[in-house]
C-alpha cells in the first residue's frame, strides 16, 4: 500500500481512496507519457468545441463570441462568420459541435433556451439552419454544451441542470442529461424511455467519449468535493443532486473515479491509445486515464500542470494526436501571450 502510494504521489495522482471517493483499478497497466504539444492556432476567444471535417480541417465554435471558426491542420484560422441566433450569457454561448459528412451540429444559448441546430456547410457557408432540439432549459451556469456522434452513428448531446438541482432527476426535462437523438432530432432508437433522455441524474456533462469496445463514458463537474468520470449505461441514474461522488446506492450508478474539484473541473473527454484524456479547467492540467480491456480505469496521471492555464476541449485529430484548447479568457482564468490556443499533443511519445 506504502509503494502503490508512492507511485501516486510521484505521478501527481488524486483519484480518491477517502469517503465517499472512488480508487483506480492497480491491476491496469500504466500508460506512457503524451509528447511535447505544440501550437496550432493562438489568439483565439475561448475556443469551446472542436469537430474534425472529413478534408481534415476543424471547425471550432467560441463561446462567447459566438465565432464559427475553420482551422487547417496547418495553423490556418478561416473567420465562417458570428452565429446569429446565439445569446451569450455566463458560462452560455456558442458551445458544442459536431459534424458528419457535409452536415454540422452546433449546441447554441438562444434567448430563451439552449438548442441544438443543425446546418449544411457549403464551402465556407452554413447554409439550411434547422433547429432539432429545442427547449433545453438554460442558465448563467451549467448549460453542458458537449456534441459528439457516438460509434453508433448517433448524436449525443451533455446537458446541465442549470443550477436548478432537481431538474437533473425530472425524467421530463432535458436538463441534466445525456441524449440520444438522430440527425433529425428524433429519439434514436433504443432509448430507454423513449424520449430523448438517454441517462440522468447528472449535474452538468462536460466530456463524452468511447473506447473501442463502444463503452461510453462522461466527465462531469461535481459541486464542492467531487468530481467525476463515469461509465454511461442506458436509463442510468447518476445521482445529482442526491448523491456527489460515491453512494453505494443501488438507485444511483456509482462514478468510475473522482477527483477534488480543485485539480479537476472536468471538461473535454477523448479516447486515444488505450487512455481517456480529460480536460481540467480549474485543475489546469491533462488527465490520462488508462483503461484496461474491461474498461476499468487504471491509476490517472496529470500531465502539463498549470502551464497551459484551464484547459476546455480535448478532440481526436485525424493524424492521430489529440487537439486540446485552452480556456483563459473566460472570465476564470488568467491569460498568458497567445491566448487562447489549439495545442497539438500526441498520445504517447
Amino acid at each position: 500500500m506504502r509503494t502503490l502510494l508512492m507511485i501516486m504521489l510521484l505521478a501527481g495522482v488524486t483519484a480518491c481512496s477517502t469517503a465517499g471517493g472512488v480508487s483506480a483499478d492497480s491491476t491496469v497497466p500504466a500508460a506512457p507519457p503524451p509528447g511535447e504539444p505544440r501550437s496550432v492556432a493562438t489568439a483565439l476567444a475561448v475556443p469551446w468545441g472542436i469537430a474534425f471535417l472529413p478534408g481534415g480541417d476543424a471547425l471550432v465554435t467560441e463561446r462567447d463570441s459566438a465565432r464559427l471558426l475553420r482551422v487547417s491542420q496547418a495553423g490556418k484560422v478561416t473567420d465562417l462568420g458570428k452565429v446569429a441566433e446565439v445569446s451569450p450569457e455566463g458560462e452560455g454561448g456558442l458551445l458544442g459541435v459536431a459534424a458528419k459528412g457535409d452536415q454540422v451540429f452546433l449546441y447554441l444559448t438562444a434567448a430563451d433556451d439552449n438548442r441544438i441546430v443543425r446546418y449544411r456547410l457549403t464551402g465556407d457557408r452554413l447554409d439550411e439552419a434547422k433547429v432539432i432540439v429545442h427547449g433545453i432549459p438554460k442558465g448563467a451556469i451549467h448549460n453542458g454544451g458537449r456534441l459528439a456522434f457516438g460509434p453508433d452513428g448517433y448524436l449525443y448531446a451533455g446537458t446541465g441542470e442549470t443550477g436548478q438541482d432537481g431538474l437533473a432527476q425530472e425524467r421530463g426535462s432535458l436538463a441534466g442529461k445525456i441524449l440520444r437523438m438522430t440527425t433529425d432530432g428524433a429519439p434514436a432508437p433504443g432509448n430507454p424511455f423513449g424520449t430523448l433522455v438517454y441517462s440522468y441524474g447528472h449535474r452538468n456533462v462536460q466530456g463524452l467519449a468511447w473506447d473501442p469496445s463502444g463503452r461510453m463514458y462522461a466527465s462531469e463537474f461535481g459541486q464542492n468535493t467531487y468530481d467525476e468520470l463515469n461509465l454511461i449505461k442506458p436509463g442510468g441514474n447518476y445521482g445529482w443532486p442526491e448523491v456527489e461522488g460515491r453512494g453505494d446506492n443501488p438507485a444511483y450508478v456509482n462514478p468510475v473515479l473522482t477527483w477534488p474539484t480543485s485539480e479537476a473541473s472536468p471538461s473535454g473527454l477523448a479516447y486515444a491509445d488505450g487512455s481517456l484524456w480529460m480536460a481540467a479547467l480549474r485543475g489546469e492540467r491533462l488527465w490520462q486515464i488508462p483503461l484496461g480491456r474491461d474498461g476499468s480505469a487504471g491509476t490517472p496521471v496529470a500531465h502539463f500542470t498549470g502551464r497551459y492555464g484551464r484547459l476546455r476541449a480535448v478532440t481526436p485529430a485525424p493524424d492521430g494526436t489529440l487537439w486540446v484548447s485552452t480556456s483563459n479568457k473566460d472570465g476564470r482564468g488568467t491569460p498568458r501571450q497567445g491566448d487562447d490556443r489549439i495545442l497539438s499533443v500526441t498520445p504517447s511519445r
